[in-house]
């Protein structure tokens, strides 16, 4: 590697932990206002907000991603609602299903909860790590977009004031809101370091992805082990997340499963790009094919 080369990956790599000095002091700000007036989480405006935020962008990226791509207008406008069609369902289904109630646990027969975050995961993880034109999209990506737009998990901060208004169990709501705000600080510092386009930075961002998937894996698990329910081992003194009141239960319901779905992208897009600079690596490497006798 050049100085040159060198030169340009520290210089965003610095940008992006100075980047943290204005995101921090916002996060615990916000932090603050949440625990000082609880209306504000309490009436869903903000996980709304904050989801009809990353909801369009999402949208707005898939399409810039597309232009990039060889496919023709009539196949990039088809991409573009077999994605985003079933996604806004998706959403305004869990929103008014929360609203309705029917993830309470005496709600239905059925685990609506537990359903509402695997069956999204189970459907669309396979379609999302195997269709070609996907591939084509991230491709065409940049591979900071993916990881930038979870910047959004500095909102779980509100299970942490939910936590110390004791609406919360603490076992549940500090691991999950600590490891969503750390997610969400260090999505910045992942996706400038990821712009440099160097092996380094493709790292940083594979490790941010496993922050995030591991930041679910215990949350999930400390919810289900905290709820009512048939898998519950722990019976804190107030209700879980699983209690599936509104807006608390869209974080499970909608969130989670939409950024883990964003998580295996990522990750996805950085396999694909770590593979396509090792290949004119080893082509420039490789011996000359020895002439036939």
């Amino acid at each position: 590697m050049t100085a040159k080369a060198v030169s340009s990956a520290v210089v965003p790599l610095r940008d992006a932990w100075r980047g943290l000095l204005w995101f921090v002091p916002l996060t615990t700000l916000w932090l603050l206002l949440i625990y000082r007036w609880p209306a504000i989480p309490e009436s869903g405006v903000p996980t709304t907000f904050h989801q009809l935020a990353a909801h369009g962008l999402i949208a707005l990226g898939l399409w810039l991603g597309l232009e990039h791509t060889s496919l023709t207008l009539g196949q990039r406008r088809a991409t573009w609602l077999a994605i985003m069609i079933p996604d806004t369902l998706w959403f305004a289904v869990a929103w008014s299903a929360a609203i309705d109630g029917i993830f309470h646990p005496d709600a239905t027969a059925l685990p609506a909860l537990p359903s509402a975050i695997f069956l999204p995961v189970i459907i669309g993880a396979p379609l999302l790590l195997f269709s070609r034109r996907v591939g084509q999209v991230l491709d065409a990506m940049p591979a900071s977009w993916l990881v930038a737009v979870q910047l959004y998990r500095v909102f779980g901060s509100w299970a942490l004031a939910a936590w110390l208004h004791g609406a919360l169990p603490g076992v549940f709501a500090v691991p999950a809101g600590v490891g969503d705000v750390l997610t969400g600080l260090f999505a910045l510092p992942a996706a400038i370091a990821v712009a440099t386009g160097t092996a380094g930075g493709r790292r940083a961002a594979t490790l941010w992805n496993i922050l995030g998937l591991a930041d679910f894996a215990v949350a999930i698990t400390m919810g289900i082990i905290t709820s009512p329910g048939p898998w519950q081992l722990i019976v804190p003194d107030v209700l879980s997340i699983g209690a599936g009141d509104y807006p608390g239960v869209l974080t499970p319901g909608f969130v989670v499963p939409s950024s883990i779905l964003l998580h295996v992208l990522s990750l996805r897009q950085l396999r694909r790009r770590s593979r396509a600079e090792v290949a004119p690596r080893w082509k420039e490497t490789a011996p000359p094919a020895a002439p036939f006798p």
